[in-house]
């Protein structure tokens, strides 16, 4: 007959010691507890016990150090609330019992939402697929944290932001994904943007450039990430003049995704800049079967629900803050509820 399941009590120091040694072997050394059981000379049901002592009495501790966990009924709703087909909640920073611990490091943030941009399209990938990524900093951390993909080839959406046009982060970005799942890389060794549109049409006509360009219209999925149009280090912004940015300020630019920049209601912005850009089009992101925006959070939100009003994506990677507050019918960036994503049905 079965002994009694109840957690047993650890009253003699010999008792201890059984129960570390019982842990040790089951935690450290990745034994079974058959294996444990015949060694010491008892049941297996005694094992079980012994291991939830020593977790009652402190002998054990477990520490789940990753400051982060997916919010599976966050991530519902918001799929419902904007017809969307993935949600990807992460409760970044979170304390015992899953509760909200102090504000994690924003860089930290980010590197967590490219963690899980990372899972979910290695799980909706599929062989032949062509996966375009931007130049986003999400991105990158995807690129880092993927570990496995089907064969498919993976295509750089945007030029370079920096001066290093042969290791820009961006590059290794698509290098990396593509040595994840065996496929070809298409980088961009160009800037994102040229001083003159004769200039861009030069080095768009360049065969390796060319090359990469071609597949835009082939991407089948897509990660990209979404922010503010005024954020730090944004080529858009920095490119504009104080006067150009002062009409779009006032005409409600709010997002930029791939290097466009569009209003409060979803609305993608003429900037003059398109010319001197080397990126995929809004018309092309559009065509993209699955695009994944993965947000700033922070006061990235009227960013994320710029985007989510304009029916660019399929699906988001977001933080839970950011999350509650694009759900909040009385949030007052949303006088409206949001109507549902125009891609929410295949």
């Amino acid at each position: 007959m079965a002994e009694p399941a109840e957690v047993v009590a650890l009253p003699a120091p010999i008792d201890t010691l059984l129960a570390a040694a019982v842990a040790r072997r089951f935690y450290l050394e990745q034994r079974s507890k058959v294996e444990i059981a015949r060694e010491f000379g008892i049941s297996r049901f005694k094992v079980a016990r012994l291991l939830d002592a020593a977790v009652a009495h402190d002998i054990v501790r477990i520490d789940i150090t990753v400051p982060a966990e997916i919010d599976v009924p966050l991530g519902r709703a918001l799929t419902e609330r904007f017809g969307l087909r993935h949600g990807i909640v992460v409760n970044i920073g979170c304390g015992d019992g899953g509760t909200a611990a102090a504000p994690a490091d924003p860089r930290q943030s980010g590197r967590w939402l490219g963690t899980a941009a990372a899972r979910l399209i290695s799980e909706i990938a599929e062989e032949g697929d062509i996966l375009g990524l931007d130049g986003s900093e999400a991105v990158d951390a995807l690129s880092e944290a993927v570990t496995r993909l089907p064969l498919c080839d993976v295509v750089q959406l945007t030029g370079v932001h920096g001066r290093d046009l042969a290791h820009d982060a961006a590059i290794a970005a698509v290098r990396r994904t593509a040595a994840a799942g065996g496929g070809r890389a298409f980088p961009l060794h160009t800037p994102f943007l040229l001083p003159d549109a004769v200039t861009a049409a030069v080095l768009r006509s360049q065969p390796a450039t060319a090359e990469t360009l071609d597949r835009f219209g082939l991407v089948t999925k897509a990660v990209v990430g979404v922010a503010a149009w005024d954020a730090p280090h944004s080529p858009v912004y920095g490119a504009l003049s104080e006067r150009e940015r002062e009409t779009l300020r006032e005409a409600g630019a709010c997002a930029e995704v791939a290097g466009h920049l569009l209003d409060a209601d979803g609305r993608v912005m003429p900037t003059g800049l398109d010319a001197r850009t080397i990126a995929v089009s809004a018309a092309g992101l559009r065509g993209v079967t699955e695009l994944i925006g993965v947000t700033a959070g922070g006061r990235g939100t009227g960013a994320a629900r710029a985007v989510l009003r304009s029916g660019l994506l399929t699906g988001v990677v977001t933080d839970a803050a950011t999350a509650r507050r694009l759900l909040r019918h009385d949030d007052p960036d949303d006088p409206a509820r949001t109507a549902p994503s125009s891609r929410s049905t295949e």
